[in-house]
């Protein structure tokens, strides 16, 4: 069985520690669990392992936010996977900071990387993992705060929150969404 986990976020320096990028970090992580690197590949980064006995597939595309579901489907062509076996993590203004929420399905909520992703693959019914950064930003403000850094609170919690976001994914692939979202949404 074969999965493709992608975190969602932009290429670039200038982005690397934004909240927009946290699906980078879980996904840096992801890969770290897995003890395997992330090599240049067709629409992003592509760290490539196995888990309990499942080839992972985990990748940081380089299209940009906006046009994260090119990089999507091409891989889930490529390599064969599923949609049942894809899952999306991505950053929600929506949720509390830090707060993990995985769904089945769902609508973009607003999030332009989750837009493009249902307009390519034409569907909602996909599994994501919502990392919430909350809304702590004054109107007209959100872009600057979806691309800010970390508060320094924030920041203390990061690591610790990154790492249950990485074993909530790693749980998807053995477990299955029924089981991972009963075990660890809200966490």
């Amino acid at each position: 069985m074969k999965y493709l986990i992608v975190g969602l976020g932009n290429k670039g320096s200038e982005y690397e520690n934004t909240r927009h990028n946290i699906g980078f970090k879980v996904a840096e992580k992801i890969a770290e669990t897995l003890d395997v690197s992330f090599n240049t590949a067709n629409f992003g980064w592509m760290a490539e392992g196995k888990h309990k006995g499942r080839k992972v597939f985990v990748l940081k595309p380089d299209t940009y936010m906006n046009l994260s579901g090119n990089a999507v489907r091409y891989w889930m062509q490529k390599e064969n996977i599923p949609l049942e076996n894809v899952l999306i993590i991505t950053d929600d203004l929506a949720l509390p900071f830090g707060t993990l929420r995985m769904k089945g399905k769902g609508s973009d909520a607003g999030h332009n990387g989750l837009k493009n992703i249902n307009e390519v693959l034409q569907t909602q019914s996909y599994t994501r993992l919502r990392f919430g950064i909350s809304a702590d930003f004054s109107a007209g403000r959100q872009v600057d705060y979806v691309l800010g850094t970390w508060s320094g609170e924030e920041a203390e919690k990061l690591t610790e929150r990154i790492e249950i976001f990485s074993k909530a994914s790693l749980s998807f692939v053995f477990a299955g969404l029924n089981n991972t979202m009963s075990a660890y949404n809200g966490k």
